[in-house]
């Protein structure tokens, strides 16, 4: 099949069945390779950097106790570390038009180590929210380039790339939290500072293992936040709505899973172990997806799981015993593996401001989880979880029409 830049907009819905979803290639270049070493690199920097952002959850009741702080002076702390995420589109076209997108994955996770290893040893709380700004902005520095360095690393492969990324920084959420209570114990609170010494280990296998990918990419410069927008707009407005219709689910199962298990069984274990269980598969799902999109099709695949997700969510609720913890596997498999499928989509799409698009695409991205969140929160106020986990599912089934606008 001939490869596309765009959607053919004479092509019928049937086609969400058999369309093989090649956008073109990455920046105008001739398909590659798809590098294992090189992605899997990059893949495991994901995880070390993640790791290292997951610190802050674990080790909270340790600086409430040190600096005596409220729980809406603990809660604060979360917030201001994402706020630098709303300066995404802001980063990309930094990296775009500077070629700096492999120094900024370099040094990235050095940069959010040095912040979150420092934690401990604050005095004020003022400086505790420097900190973790810094470490914020950090993040972004690093999430916003990455993926397109893992396009250009996979080739035509783009989805299994962005499986694989997505992988590490799933996996980081897991290990990092046991992680940081390790170091803690056998460190100290005083020199738990020393645990930034594998993220400077990471950079400088970065520096010495990746290309100068900013010599070797024909992006071009002068590029602009409207002129991005303009080259993605008939892909990330339809997205836009996917991730607005999924992240009720998102928010639902990742933030108030543990909630709903413990009232329905009376055993904050089995929260946890629900909660465990749905992530697990969703690192199984993510890792999955995008290499499925790029076999059968980026659409294809975002539509049997965007199908499968609300009513495999649904039946969780009104189910009990071995069904419902099948169901509950099944929507932490198709929930959470959209992301690597429409990074793919993204890069596909971004042929001049790679960085940038991936920006607004992030970007979007947080603000609809955010808003989500505080949403189902209301909802599960007023009507009641249950209530809450049906009403998520309900408005999943409102991501298919705009799948469908990914056509045109």
């Amino acid at each position: 099949m001939k490869r596309q830049n765009k959607y053919n907009k004479n092509q019928s819905t049937k086609n969400i069945f058999t369309f093989k979803g090649k956008f073109g290639n990455y920046a105008g270049m001739k398909p590659e390779k798809f590098q294992t070493g090189r992605v899997t690199l990059v893949a495991f920097s994901h995880f070390i950097h993640d790791v290292y952002t997951s610190f802050l959850s674990p080790l909270l009741p340790l600086i409430i106790e040190k600096l005596s702080l409220t729980l809406s002076q603990a809660g604060l702390l979360s917030t201001v570390m994402q706020i630098p995420a709303l300066f995404n589109p802001i980063i990309g076209l930094f990296a775009d038009n500077k070629g700096l997108a492999r120094w900024l994955v370099v040094l990235a996770p050095t940069l959010t180590a040095i912040p979150m290893s420092l934690i401990l040893n604050t005095s004020s709380y003022y400086l505790l929210l420097v900190l973790l700004f810094f470490s914020g902005i950090s993040v972004a520095l690093y999430h916003v380039p990455t993926p397109v360095l893992i396009a250009k690393y996979s080739g035509e492969k783009k989805g299994r790339g962005m499986s694989i990324f997505m992988t590490g920084g799933e996996s980081a959420r897991t290990v990092g939290p046991m992680f940081a209570v390790a170091a803690v114990s056998f460190l100290g609170q005083d020199y738990f500072y020393y645990v930034m010494g594998f993220a400077m280990l990471t950079s400088v296998l970065l520096y010495f293992t990746l290309e100068k990918e900013e010599e070797k990419t024909s992006i071009k410069k002068n590029g602009s936040l409207k002129a991005s927008f303009n080259e993605i707009k008939h892909v990330l407005i339809p997205l836009s709505g996917i991730l607005s219709a999924r992240s009720f689910m998102h928010a639902s199962m990742g933030v108030f899973l543990t909630v709903f298990v413990e009232k329905e069984t009376g055993s904050l274990w089995l929260g946890g172990a629900a909660l465990a269980l749905y992530e697990a598969f969703g690192v199984a799902g993510i890792l999955s997806a995008g290499t499925l999109s790029d076999r059968i099709g980026r659409q294809r695949t975002l539509f049997w799981v965007l199908i499968v997700a609300p009513i495999a969510t649904l039946t969780f609720v009104f189910t009990a015993g071995i069904l419902k913890i099948i169901m509950l596997v099944i929507t932490g498999f198709t929930v959470l593996s959209t992301t690597p499928v429409m990074l793919a989509i993204i890069q596909e799409n971004a042929k001049n401001n790679p960085s940038t698009a991936n920006g607004l695409f992030m970007m979007i991205s947080f603000a609809v989880r955010s808003l989500a969140v505080f949403i189902a929160g209301i909802i599960g106020d007023l009507a009641g979880l249950e209530n809450m986990f049906i009403i998520s599912a309900v408005i999943g089934f409102f991501a298919i029409p705009f799948l469908l606008k990914l056509e045109h």
